[in-house]
């Protein structure tokens, strides 16, 4: 399938991955944030099986940001937690032919870095967990693995392009290889294939302004995006990087004007973008597509802007009409937003897909290993295969590092627009896939539910 009227999306993905260029660390100021400090839960999920029928209890240790600039990736995790912890209290994991019963101990990153090492550290240390779990961008699942890395403890983690995650934790290294951490998401080329086709259904004039912060996904996208878009025919300029938390977008926004970017593509925090894109209407910006990454994930992100949202896109990690369903429980996407909204009054949200993956591929870990053991719990890592609720996650040892390297399992993306939903329904925007090109190239055909569109005028 072409993108372009003469690029293949291979060489748009081809031509991000032979860019990859290495981004720092650091963590999300929580300055701004009035959350009340990080809290620890641990549940149980053994309460139906009695004490005597489990040979043992695994521990599972789980990081993300609840509180903080980036809690809109874990805001969905309680409910995930409670699911899983009902499902695993009926449905012990079968661990060498014997059931053993599962605590999830459950830690608040606050948004930042070092935090969400040091709560891996003390899950490790001080909590005794078998596997720890991560999830809500590099600047958690980062530190996270590296403790893990440290600590000769198995870790999985999601929710991050694999290139910051890779990158970030070696010096720059495409090709390092990881002894205890494993990852699973798609990459940067995903995101420019799927950015890529979205923009080619809009007429515009190719150019790009970027809007990157100067954080891991910042550094990472703004380092390695620009060869993806040229290879397709669009031109990608931005000015200098900017702290998250930054208030006044003047800069940026007059910097788009005088180049006349008729498309705006980024990855800011949730709460940043807010704050430009009313700025940016404000002072008549008004570009003919604007594919945000990150901050646009999240359907509160988008109520916050009013009736400014619509036809804003993004990419789409996950959705109700995704063709798969959880190796564990056998839920569907859909079934799986619907009960979410049903115990929460909330709209579904990306991250409860991935987050449940994370432990149908702990489970299967566990099972296959046969073993608690956490060198052979790695080894299994090592070529593991679960058909998840997110698709397919299969890590391969001999993967080279252009495409993943061992230590990731490459996921499906697709790209969506946020449209105002119609009258009596009961949500203001809607999520309406519009690219499922790169998703193909994965192995999976996601349904559309429509073509891009350009955003209003004015």
């Amino acid at each position: 399938m072409k993108i372009g009227r003469k690029t293949p999306l291979a060489a748009v993905l081809a031509a991000v991955a032979l860019t990859a260029t290495a981004c720092g660390g650091g963590s999300i100021s929580t300055t701004s944030s009035s959350a009340p400090a990080p809290t620890s839960e641990s549940a149980s999920a053994s309460a139906s099986a009695s004490e005597t029928a489990l040979a043992g209890t695994v521990k599972i240790g789980f990081v993300s940001p609840q509180t903080g600039p980036l809690a809109p990736f874990g805001e969905s995790d309680s409910f995930v937690i409670d699911y899983m912890k009902e499902y695993f209290a009926a449905n012990p994991i079968q661990i060498g032919g014997k059931p053993y019963g599962v605590e999830i101990i459950v830690k608040d990153a606050e948004s930042d870095s070092a935090k969400a090492g040091k709560a891996a550290a003390d899950l490790i240390n001080n909590d005794g967990v078998d596997i720890v779990m991560a999830a809500g961008t590099p600047d958690i699942v980062n530190p996270v693995a590296d403790a893990c890395e440290a600590n000769a403890t198995p870790c999985i983690t999601d929710n991050a392009p694999w290139q910051p995650y890779v990158l970030g934790r070696s010096k720059g290294d495409i090709n390092a290889k990881f002894q205890w951490t494993y990852h699973f998401f798609w990459g940067l080329g995903d995101i420019a294939g799927t950015f890529v086709d979205i923009w080619n259904q809009i007429p515009t004039n190719k150019k790009i302004g970027g809007l990157f912060p100067n954080d891991p996904d910042g550094q990472a996208w703004s380092a390695n995006l620009p060869d993806g878009y040229k290879a397709a025919g669009y031109d990608l300029t931005f000015p200098p990087l900017y702290p998250n938390g930054t208030q006044d977008f003047t800069a940026q926004i007059n910097s788009y004007k005088k180049s006349n970017d008729e498309i705006l593509t980024g990855v800011p925090i949730p709460p940043d973008f807010t704050t430009f894109w009313k700025q940016a209407k404000q002072q008549g910006y008004n570009p003919k597509a604007a594919t945000i990454g990150k901050a646009l994930l999240f359907p509160s992100s988008v109520d916050a802007l009013g009736d400014l949202g619509n036809n804003l896109s993004t990419e789409v990690w996950w959705h109700p009409s995704w063709p798969t369903k959880s190796s564990l429980t056998g839920i569907t996407p859909q079934e799986f937003c619907d009960l979410y909204e049903l115990k929460t009054g909330k709209q579904w949200t990306q991250p409860i897909g991935y987050v449940e993956a994370l432990f149908e591929v702990a489970a299967n870990a566990l099972t296959t290993s046969g073993s608690t053991d956490k060198a052979a719990l790695v080894k299994t890592l090592s070529t593991l295969g679960t058909d998840t609720i997110v698709g397919k996650v299969q890590w391969n040892p001999t993967q080279p590092g252009p495409e993943g390297g061992p230590n990731v399992a490459v996921t499906p993306l697709a790209g969506g627009q946020w449209r105002l939903a119609p009258a009596g329904s009961a949500y203001k925007y809607e999520l309406v896939l519009v690219s499922n090109a790169v998703a193909k190239t994965r192995g999976l055909d996601i349904p559309l539910g429509g073509k891009a569109e350009a955003l209003p005028a004015g």
